[in-house]
């Protein structure tokens, strides 16, 4: 198996794992991923954690500005490589990268497809309060996640469960499962299952306009708009025109008269009336300010029961 030559397109954490497990298994013969950016307030240029970790590994690392590009295609050629695997890589290939290979392209996607196709998949899922995820092995095609799938393995997700927790589960998965999946094409013994068309959902990428909380919607909305952008971008909401970003909470009982009104601020929470109850924040950040419990903020901070959050 060792002896097995594989080209790795990944570019941000969740593609780590993958790499290192394909690292460990066979020879990775070069890694290609996403140019460096700046980042930060001092917009210093960042590598991605792949390029990092290749790296570290001694791998070799391409950072093409562009896919089709006749020299980079020529490039991927020379290394004869066996197969092309993609995790998160940020870019759809074409036709003629994925023909590269002598065995096959495969990509490991953050989801059970064809639930969740797309940029943004384990948002998406936390997002829709769905109660399981997982990471699918299929081979590639020049669609969105489209292709014909291998392997699939279900992550539960919890009602307390965060976008960040369920990334972390889901990249462990994939290292693992990608290689199972080659060991079985190797084996001869790999299934190959086509996607059911009429289940297909979109996983697109998140808007700035879905990180306000909207209090006229149902607490569970509320709940997992919160986990679901927890650690990133993370929801706001206004407090007599100060903007304070939510990151953590639970529904809570509660009823009033108007979305958003404060119901209680003490200790415990910032209780929150929404569509259908209450929303009690737990862990907040003012702007310039560390994250911090509530409680600890409204030790500096008046506000009275009544005041209408989201102005």
């Amino acid at each position: 198996m060792k002896n097995k030559k594989i080209i790795f397109l990944g570019t941000p954490d969740f593609a780590v794992a993958t790499l290192r497990k394909l690292h460990d298994a066979f020879t990775v013969v070069a890694v290609v991923t996403q140019p460096d950016r700046p980042s930060g307030r001092g917009k210093k240029m960042m590598a991605p954690p792949v390029k990092q970790v290749a790296q570290e590994l001694g791998l070799p690392v391409e950072q093409p500005q562009k896919i089709k590009n006749e020299q980079f295609l020529q490039w991927l050629k020379s290394l004869e490589p066996d197969f092309l695997v993609t995790a998160a890589y940020g870019r759809i290939l074409p036709g003629t990268v994925l023909a590269v290979p002598k065995i096959a392209a495969l990509n490991v996607h953050a989801s059970l497809l064809p639930r969740w196709r797309g940029a943004a998949p384990i948002h998406r899922a936390v997002l829709a309060g769905d109660e399981k995820s997982g990471i699918t092995i299929m081979h590639m095609d020049e669609g969105m996640d489209t292709g014909d799938m291998i392997l699939q393995q279900a992550v539960p997700i919890s009602n307390e469960l965060t976008t960040g927790e369920l990334h972390d589960q889901l990249a462990a998965v994939g290292g693992d499962l990608i290689v199972e999946a080659i060991e079985k094409i190797l084996q001869g013994d790999a299934p190959r299952v086509s996607q059911d068309q009429s289940k297909a959902t979109a996983a697109p990428p998140l808007t700035r306009e879905e990180e306000q909380i909207d209090w006229c919607r149902d607490t569970k909305e509320v709940h997992n708009r919160v986990r679901g952008m927890n650690p990133w971008p993370g929801t706001y909401t206004f407090i007599d025109g100060q903007r304070l970003k939510i990151w953590s909470g639970k529904p809570a009982g509660g009823k009033g008269k108007r979305c958003g009104e404060v119901l209680r601020a003490d200790g415990e929470g910032i209780l929150v009336a929404t569509k259908d109850g209450a929303y009690l924040i737990t862990r907040l950040q003012p702007p310039g300010k560390k994250p911090m419990t509530a409680g600890d903020f409204l030790r500096g901070n008046e506000l009275a029961v009544g005041t209408l959050l989201g102005k």
